[in-house]
C-alpha cells in the first residue's frame, strides 16, 4: 500500500465550551456537520484509509460517519500525541503518507492537504511536515521556529520563552508524515511538560534531535480556523456564507441584499437568478437559470426550473419540483409536489403530495387535504385545470385536464376532463332582512342609553 494517503482526524475532545449535548464536531455550518465538511475535502484526495479518533459521544460520530471511516477510541484523553497513537492499529500494514487533521478545523482546502503531501515527498525527504499560519494575533497558539522552510523547534505557548512567543508563525496542529516515521516518533514522546500531556508537536523536536529535518507549509489563517465555542461557530458560518454569496454572484446571480441571503452547503444557483432580501436555502435546493426568488422565502430540498418565480413569503419543502416558468406566490407552501410548465399558485395555498399539470391555475386558499392522520395520499391535477379559490381537494383525488373546480368546493371524488365540479350548499336569499335587522338593533341600542 505504499505511495498512498491516509488521514487521521482527531475528534476526541469533550467540547465543553459548546455547552451542548451534541458533539462539537457535529454542529452544523451551512446545514452540514463541520466534521463532514472536512471529510469531503479529505475524500477529494481518494485516501486509502480514514481514521477518526473519538472519545466523548463516540456513538454520535459513528452515526454521522455511516461507516465511511474507521473509528479509534481515545480513553482517557492524554494529549494530541496520545490521540494520534490510538489510530496505529487501524493503520497496521499501511506504509504511505499520513495526514493529521482536526474535526473542529473544518475548512482546510484539499489543495492545502495536497501541498503537505507533496512537500513530504520532496527530494530532501523531511521527517514531518507542519502546517503553519500567521494570525493577526498569535494569542495562545503554539509557535513554529524556522530557518527558511525548515522547522528547528516546535513549542507550546505555555512552555515558550518570551522570545519564542514573539514569533508570529503559529502551529495549526495539522501535520503530515510517513506512517513508519510517525508512529516510531510518537513512541518516544513523553509527558514532561507543564500540562503533563503527550504533545504531537514533540515529534518534530525528536526528529530534529535525531539529525533529520522537518519542513513547514504555510496557509491562510481562515483555512485553519478552529471552532471551540458557539461564538466561533457563528463566525465560521459567517465566513462560509460570505464565500458562498461571492461565489453565487460571480456565477451570474444577483443578490439584492447579499448579507441577508443564507445558503446551504449544497445549494446550486444558476445564471441570471435574482434573489431578493431575506431568502433562506436549506439543504438540497437547486435553482435553474432565470429564476426570481422574492423576499422572505424558505427553500429546502426543492428543484426550481428555468424562469420560475417564487415568493415573496413562499415555502418550498423537500420533494418540490417546479417546471419551467411555474409560479409560486406569496404565502404558498409546497411539499412533495410537482408543478408542470407554467402552472401557478399565486397566493395562500398548500400543495402537498400532488402532481399539477402544465398551465394549471390554483386559486387562493386551495388546500390539498393529503393526510388522514395515518397515511399520505396523492392529488393529481390535469393540464390547464382551474381550481377556484378556497377549494379543498380531499386526496386521493384526480382533477381532469381543462376541468374547473368552482370556488369554495370540497372535492372528494374524481373530476373528469373538461368537467365543472361545484360543491356548495344552495344559497338562501331573504330580501330586506338586513335592513330590518339593522333597524331593530339600532333601536335596541338607543333604548339602552336612556
Amino acid at each position: 500500500m505504499s505511495n498512498r494517503i491516509a488521514a487521521i482526524i482527531l475528534a476526541a475532545g469533550k467540547g465543553t465550551r459548546m455547552k451542548s449535548d451534541l458533539h462539537k464536531v457535529l454542529h452544523p455550518i451551512a446545514g452540514r456537520p463541520m466534521l463532514l465538511h472536512l471529510m469531503a475535502a479529505v475524500n477529494a484526495l481518494a485516501p486509502a484509509k480514514k481514521v477518526v479518533v473519538v472519545g466523548d459521544k463516540a456513538d454520535q460520530i459513528e452515526a454521522a460517519l455511516k461507516d465511511s471511516a474507521d473509528l479509534a477510541i481515545q480513553e482517557p484523553q492524554l494529549g494530541t500525541g496520545h490521540a494520534v497513537q490510538q489510530a496505529e492499529s487501524a493503520l497496521a500494514g499501511f506504509d504511505g503518507d499520513v495526514l493529521i487533521l482536526y474535526g473542529d478545523v473544518p475548512f482546510v482546502p484539499t489543495a492545502t492537504m495536497q501541498a503537505m503531501i507533496d512537500r513530504l515527498g520532496a527530494a530532501d525527504a523531511p521527517a514531518v511536515v507542519v502546517l503553519a499560519f500567521e494570525p493577526d494575533d498569535a494569542l495562545q497558539y503554539g509557535r513554529v521556529i524556522t530557518e527558511g522552510d525548515r522547522v528547528v523547534k516546535m513549542v507550546e505557548h505555555k512552555d515558550a520563552t518570551d522570545a519564542e512567543r514573539a514569533v508570529r508563525l503559529c502551529n495549526s496542529g495539522l501535520m503530515a508524515a510517513k506512517a513508519c516515521d510517525l508512529f516510531a516518533l510518537l513512541a518516544r514522546v513523553t509527558d514532561d511538560n507543564a500540562a503533563k500531556e503527550f504533545y504531537l508537536v514533540d515529534i518534530v523536536n525528536i526528529a530534529n534531535a535525531d539529525g533529520r529535518h522537518c519542513a513547514v507549509v504555510r496557509t491562510d489563517p481562515a483555512d485553519v480556523a478552529g471552532i471551540n465555542s458557539r461564538a466561533e461557530l457563528a463566525a465560521a458560518e459567517a465566513q462560509w456564507q460570505a464565500f458562498k454569496r461571492d461565489e453565487a454572484m460571480a456565477g451570474g446571480a444577483s443578490l439584492k441584499a447579499p448579507e441577508t441571503v443564507w445558503f446551504s452547503w449544497d445549494t446550486e444557483i444558476g445564471r441570471d437568478v435574482t434573489i431578493e432580501p431575506n431568502v433562506f436555502f436549506g439543504p438540497g435546493a437547486k435553482v435553474a437559470d432565470g429564476v426570481t426568488i422574492r423576499g422572505f422565502s424558505h427553500i429546502e430540498g426543492a428543484t426550481i426550473g428555468v424562469g420560475c418565480e417564487v415568493g415573496p413569503f413562499a415555502r418550498l419543502r423537500p420533494g418540490t419540483i417546479l417546471g419551467e416558468k411555474a409560479k409560486i406566490g406569496n404565502f404558498v407552501e409546497v411539499k412533495k409536489a410537482t408543478l408542470g410548465k407554467g402552472a401557478k399558485a399565486n397566493h395562500l395555498t398548500y400543495l402537498g403530495d400532488a402532481t399539477i399539470g402544465a398551465g394549471a391555475n390554483i386559486g387562493a386558499g386551495t388546500i390539498t387535504c393529503n393526510y388522514d392522520g395515518y397515511f399520505k395520499y396523492q392529488t393529481v391535477i390535469g393540464e390547464n385545470a382551474f381550481i377556484g379559490s378556497n377549494s379543498a381537494l380531499v386526496a386521493p383525488v384526480k382533477i381532469g385536464r381543462d376541468a374547473i373546480v368552482a370556488a369554495g368546493s370540497t372535492v372528494t371524488r374524481d373530476v373528469m376532463d373538461g368537467e365543472l365540479r361545484l360543491v356548495r350548499a344552495e344559497q338562501s336569499v331573504k330580501p330586506g332582512w338586513a335592513d330590518r335587522f339593522h333597524d331593530a338593533m339600532r333601536k335596541k341600542k338607543a333604548a339602552e342609553k336612556k
